[in-house]
């Protein structure tokens, strides 16, 4: 069916956006899928999309995937979902953290429960459910970490600096996903010799999601300023495909990446030339 027959796949934030388009494209690759995502049924969020919408549409295409609905800013939810995997699956070979909450607010006015909650869901869940897919994937000897990041990352530099922002209420969300391109390169040394892949990527321009839309950071998908959905489901299917030493460490763009795989041929948007460059970790 594909390269990932029989390879069992946890996506966090399944229910919408970029990470149903990669639990779709990775179930039909051959991929059991754990979606999972606190939206069991529509209707359950302001924003359109589930993870009954995003199974049934794998099921009704002749994948395997199961829902999962858990909060993974909480630690006995996280050890849930393997648990579930495990009962369903089998031990988890890949590992897509995706799951992201955001706050656009300046720190002045950042209430201090949204900020502590925040850092639970962005940093410290791809933590801890790294931690647990270790324990599956070390003793395979084999298995794949890909962390979604953004260009939130990317910091304002020195000043003086515009007063008419609009990413100055950023800060906590760019600050999270600095921290993830971080651990994703740590990790990535501490167990490169388990035979382990663990990278990073981040869309090359805006995609274009419920939520994305919501902050006005794009109109719809249609939206010249922003790049397709599928972009960034297929670059996490190469870093979850290539092998080792392709791939292990790499902090990247979709567009950089696509092109460096030969999937697209005119690259636009943070890492490539004429635009802006990606963060320090994805220049080393």
């Amino acid at each position: 069916m594909g390269n990932l027959n029989g390879k069992n796949v946890i996506v966090t934030g399944a229910s919408r956006g970029i990470g149903r388009e990669i639990a779709k494209l990775f179930a039909s690759e051959g991929g059991n899928i754990i979606c999972a995502a606190r939206t069991l049924n529509e209707g359950d969020h302001q924003f359109e999309g589930s993870l009954d919408s995003t199974v049934s549409e794998i099921k009704s295409s002749g994948g395997s995937a199961i829902a999962s609905a858990v909060n993974i800013s909480q630690e006995e939810e996280c050890i849930r979902l393997f648990e579930e995997a495990h009962s369903a699956f089998g031990k988890v070979d890949i590992l897509v953290n995706n799951a992201a909450l955001t706050y656009f607010v300046p720190i002045k006015d950042y209430v201090v429960r949204r900020w502590k909650r925040s850092w639970e869901v962005n940093v410290h869940a791809p933590f801890i459910l790294s931690k647990l897919a270790l324990e599956d994937m070390i003793p395979k000897k084999s298995g794949s970490i890909i962390n979604i990041s953004s260009g939130a990352a990317i910091g304002p530099g020195s000043g003086p600096y515009d007063e008419l922002s609009s990413m100055k209420g950023n800060t906590c969300y760019g600050a999270e996903k600095a921290a993830i391109e971080r651990f994703t390169q740590g990790l990535a040394e501490e167990v490169y010799s388990e035979g382990i892949s663990v990278s990073c990527v981040s869309p090359s321009l805006v995609v274009a999601t419920p939520g994305t839309v919501f902050h006005n950071l794009v109109s719809d998908a249609n939206d010249t300023r922003g790049e397709p959905i599928s972009y960034m489901a297929k670059s996490a299917y190469i870093l979850a495909t290539e092998p080792q030493d392709k791939v292990t460490g790499k902090v990247t763009y979709s567009q950089e990446l696509l092109n460096e795989f030969g999937l697209l041929d005119s690259p636009v948007g943070i890492g490539n030339k004429g635009s802006r460059k990606g963060t320090g970790y994805s220049m080393i």
